[in-house]
């Protein structure tokens, strides 16, 4: 349990908070156990909506968050007390390796560019996306192995994978100081989304089932844990991501040292009670992505069912129904190289950039899709070309 502060000059809390406030944003621990048929209203989602990296619609719009004591805040860093000092006196770091050690995750926010590099246990940022990686500075080395980085302007957070934390950064005078640590996020927290339609943080914690939520208030940057959502029937399985549309939430099928029939799972986005069931060939058991992309969904492959990556592939489908029928088109060879284990595909400004480890010519690829859902202008973006 992360201790609550209330120290800090700056963190005045209202203390008009309605019943109904802290009965609806106190902590929880909710089951996931309806196994409703698909009603198919997903099974055809990729013609109809589309997601970015960070934001989504949702049909629940929150109002303004005031956080109250039932919530978890977690201690500040010295360095919160004064943003604009901390950053004076920040030494930045330059990026000191020549290449990638399997990064995971790519995305810009405003004017800057970020890269998880997973294996060099670092996040790494530049203005430039075609500089050199020796010209790109890190935001932090303080992690293992985090996998991914998401922000809402004002505050960044990056999942510390493999110490079980969620780390919380700040931006000033184009530095980024950290403010804020959260122990204990499950087991390998893996994936972290912002909503910009609830205003709140996704962290999924890979192997346990467990959906930790994060938010701030309008006025303040301070970050609360304001609630925990859980799915008994992933706990054990390695699920690597989600994928948010509208008000449901899609979980990729996963893997576990067990045998089990890999299913892709559809949610409730305000509780996450299974809703549909997909079950999914074992080829394609260690997802890592969902990611409607025009018409179609385009699904990043690890795994297969028994952790072999020689079945690491790329492929896109009309829609999980057919995905479920083994009715999908494998594109990984066609427009990339092939024989890698594609990761994260990510959003900005109209192009698609994908991770991409065990190949070391091409790290990082960037590529575009029409209206007709033609792919094209394939290009590696580490290492240049």
């Amino acid at each position: 349990m992360h201790k609550i502060c209330w120290g800090y000059k700056k963190r005045l809390l209202k203390k008009a908070v309605t019943l109904s406030l802290v009965t609806a944003m106190s902590i929880s621990f909710t089951g996931c156990n309806n196994e409703a048929e698909s009603t198919g209203s997903v099974a055809e989602l990729s013609a109809t909506k589309e997601v970015s990296d960070s934001t989504t619609d949702s049909s629940e719009t929150t109002d303004s968050f005031i956080p109250d004591e039932t919530m978890i805040a977690s201690e500040l860093t010295d360095a919160a007390a004064d943003l604009a000092q901390a950053a004076a006196s920040l030494e930045v770091s330059p990026n000191i390796n020549e290449t990638l050690s399997v990064p995971t995750y790519i995305t810009k926010v405003d004017d800057t560019w970020f890269i998880v590099d997973c294996y060099h246990n670092q996040v790494i940022y530049n203005t430039e996306l075609s500089d050199s990686l020796y010209d790109w500075k890190v935001l932090t080395n303080d992690c293992i192995q985090p996998h991914t980085i998401a922000s809402d302007g004002q505050v960044y957070l990056i999942d510390d994978t493999e110490n079980n934390r969620v780390l919380i950064f700040e931006k000033s005078d184009d530095k980024f100081v950290h403010t804020q640590t959260f122990n204990n996020i499950g087991s390998r927290p893996h994936y972290v989304i912002y909503n910009e339609s609830n205003k709140t943080f996704y962290v999924w914690s890979s192997t346990t089932g467990e959906m930790y939520l994060f938010r701030h208030s309008d006025d303040d940057t301070r970050m609360y844990l304001t609630e925990t959502l859980s799915i008994p029937e992933l706990n054990g399985i390695y699920v690597r991501s989600f994928t948010l549309m509208g008000d449901k939430i899609i979980f990729v099928s996963g893997v576990s040292g067990s045998e089990i029939t890999p299913k892709v799972l559809v949610c409730s986005l305000n509780n996450l009670e299974i809703q549909e069931e997909y079950t999914i060939p074992s080829e394609l058991a260690g997802m890592v992505q969902i990611t409607p992309i025009g018409n179609k969904l385009y699904v990043t492959v690890s795994t297969d069912s028994t952790g072999n990556q020689d079945y690491a592939t790329i492929v896109r489908t009309d829609s999980l129904k057919d995905l479920s029928s083994g009715t999908y088109e494998d594109i990984y060879s066609t427009y990339f190289a092939g024989g890698g284990t594609p990761y994260y595909i990510t959003n900005v400004d109209g192009t698609y950039y994908l991770t991409e480890h065990r190949l070391t010519d091409h790290s990082i690829w960037s590529f575009t899709v029409d209206d007709t859902d033609t792919i094209s202008s394939v290009t590696t973006v580490y290492p240049h070309e």
